[in-house]
């Protein structure tokens, strides 16, 4: 993978929250909403490939990785986020541009599109749900009201969930006990998972749970319908989190979109198979009227 040229940026977000983005990339906008356990690095594969024709914009959440936290802790809600991607449009001058979002970043994508759909110019959505994703964890309706308490549970040892998630993402083995048990697949980019759990050691985990929290209270089934511009939707076969027949219904839902089901591939699909998922984003932007002045032909 060829050394990343990436720019950190800084701006005040909307109530005073320091946010931390990213920018690497020359051509027409690709905004990256991230999954809440990756920053702009668990996109890596997806930059190597196309910077050369387009400009990523990358953000950290409120709270997480370089962004600070917002001195009201309830300000941690989707909608939140969604205000801080529309300040760094503003900050960058960017107009309209290309959204791609992977688990959480599904769900602050289609809010993007609630409250400002002239910015949104084409979708990709990997691996996640339009909203409460508790319902859809294991193809287990029981799990929106198990998934909760332990995040309620959770909140109230703040300190002891620190100390076992420093000791989980550190340990050479995690990569391979994910693949063991099904979470990953035996294609995982285990270099890019073990730079992905090293940052994520670091998080404030108080933060991370009351984000994941909010994330559960999200609901936007109901922006689907109304979505109309093109959007393809990629799911693993083996998602575990975010299952196949969720994204079916959201390409159900979502008029003229359209849907690609990765074989063998789970949660991580863009990291475990970012040669097959690369070509079809390519394809898709040429198809769909966003392919960049620089790509060949």
């Amino acid at each position: 993978m060829p050394n990343l040229k990436v720019e950190e940026r800084r701006v005040t977000s909307f109530d005073g929250t320091d946010i931390a983005y990213h920018v690497v990339g020359e051509g027409p906008a690709i905004m990256l909403g991230n999954g809440l356990g990756g920053s702009w690095k668990a996109w890596k594969h997806q930059i190597a490939y196309l910077s050369d024709r387009y400009r990523f914009i990358s953000w950290d959440y409120r709270g997480l990785y370089r962004s600070g936290p917002p001195a009201d802790k309830k300000a941690l809600a989707v909608p939140d986020h969604v205000k801080d991607a529309l300040v760094i449009l503003e900050h960058e001058k960017i107009e309209r541009t290309a959204f791609l979002g992977w688990s959480m970043g599904v769900q602050v994508g289609i809010e993007l599109f609630r409250v400002a759909p002239e910015r949104i110019a084409t979708f990709v959505l990997i691996n996640g749900v339009a909203g409460r994703p508790w319902e859809t964890v294991l193809d287990m309706r029981a799990m929106k009201s198990v998934v909760p308490r332990m995040l309620g549970a959770a909140r109230t040892m703040p300190g002891v969930i620190a100390a076992v998630t420093r000791k989980m993402v550190t340990w050479p083995e995690t990569a391979g006990w994910a693949k063991r048990m099904g979470l990953a697949s035996k294609t995982l980019d285990e270099e890019l998972w073990g730079e992905l759990a090293g940052s994520f050691k670091d998080l404030d985990m108080d933060v991370y749970v009351q984000v994941l929290q909010r994330l559960g209270d999200h609901d936007g089934w109901d922006v689907l319908p109304t979505i109309d511009v093109p959007t393809l939707v990629i799911a693993g076969d083996r998602d575990m989190f975010t299952p196949r027949s969720a994204s079916e219904r959201m390409v159900h839902a979502i008029p003229g979109s359209e849907l690609m089901v990765v074989p063998g591939g789970t949660h991580y699909a863009a990291v475990e198979y970012p040669e097959l998922i690369n070509l079809r984003i390519e394809k898709f932007f040429r198809e769909r009227g966003y392919a960049s002045p620089r790509s060949p032909g």
